[in-house]
């Protein structure tokens, strides 16, 4: 658990990739180009990385057992084209879990821009825009994003401890921390299953071994109830959601990350929300904010019980 003030005097969740491990990196990216890999054909084995063993061990640590995130800085994009950059932070990622889709497709590695689509298109996923994203979680243990390009204006990163959240409502409102304890509907965002609903119910927070687990998109919570069979939201469920998120929009709470190139950022999605603020882009699409999303079912621990992150990630793509 932390806060602004913890995290902003001491650093250690921010690391710099030095010239070993860029090179290194760089090898196994190129190697596996060479090799004929894609994203859907890559392994651990495939992306071997021995001098890094450590370091991925100490970064796995982190967020497991430290803050629940860490900023990999000078991730060498600049070294490797568009295919191996892919591979790379593919490959690297291979090491701290197994890669999970995420959306109904299976989409194992994801392109966040501003694909400008026209009103035509219907209902648009958030991260396919630049509108704000308040904070909440994805559908899998780790959530990594990689940097490639930074937008004109805006689009800083967001992440609060979810703990910190938890104690204090647990500390100042217990009884709006039982709310959400109780399933609410979650709308389906338009990706239904053929023969479901187009809404499922699950509760914000579930206890998972004695551990709290905080899963949140208030948005998809919210447009549930433009449909007349979900379950209609509570006083207290409505109250508990605007001050979960009155309090992760505090900067008592929350920090603000400004991506670089060559950024990576990985959270622990059972400790951590996050949001990202609007951005503006210039005309030109190869100078548009650009990052890559990977998803990552954990090595050596477990932020969504099995059943939940195989069950609800397939229509929580933000």
């Amino acid at each position: 658990m932390w806060r602004t003030a913890d995290v902003a005097a001491d650093r250690q969740w921010s690391v710099e990739l030095d010239d070993g491990q860029r090179a290194a990196i760089v090898e196994a990216a190129r190697r596996a180009a060479a090799r004929g890999h894609t994203v859907r054909t890559l392994t651990a084995e495939e992306f071997a990385l021995p001098d890094l063993g450590t370091a991925i061990a100490a970064w796995s640590d982190m967020l497991e057992h430290g803050r629940g995130f860490v900023l990999l800085r000078n991730f060498p994009i600049d070294q490797l084209t568009e295919h191996e950059a892919e591979l790379a932070y593919f490959g690297l990622g291979t090491h701290l879990g197994s890669p999970v889709g995420q959306n109904r497709q299976g989409e194992l590695l994801t392109h966040v821009r501003d694909e400008r689509l026209p009103p035509s298109a219907g209902k648009v996923r958030l991260y396919r825009t630049r509108e704000r994203q308040d904070f909440h979680t994805d559908g899998a243990d780790i959530i990594g994003l990689l940097c490639l390009q930074t937008a004109q204006r805006g689009g800083e990163s967001r992440i609060v401890s979810s703990w910190a959240l938890y104690n204090e409502l647990l500390a100042t409102r217990p009884d709006l921390l039982e709310a959400l304890y109780e399933p609410v509907g979650w709308d389906r965002q338009g990706d239904i299953p053929d023969g479901e609903a187009p809404w499922f119910l699950l509760s914000p927070i579930t206890d998972f071994d004695g551990v709290p687990r905080l899963f949140y998109l208030g948005w998809y919570i919210r447009d549930s109830q433009q449909h007349a069979d979900a379950p209609r939201l509570t006083n207290a469920q409505e109250e508990a959601m605007e001050l979960l998120e009155h309090l992760a929009n505090d900067p008592t709470f929350h920090l603000e990350m400004d991506f670089q190139p060559g950024d990576v950022q990985l959270l622990n999605n059972g400790r951590i929300l996050h949001a990202r603020e609007a951005y503006e882009d210039p005309p030109d699409p190869a100078r548009r904010r650009h990052l890559l999303r990977l998803w990552l079912a954990a090595h050596r621990f477990a932020s969504l019980e099995a059943g939940l992150r195989g069950g609800v990630a397939a229509h929580t793509s933000t």
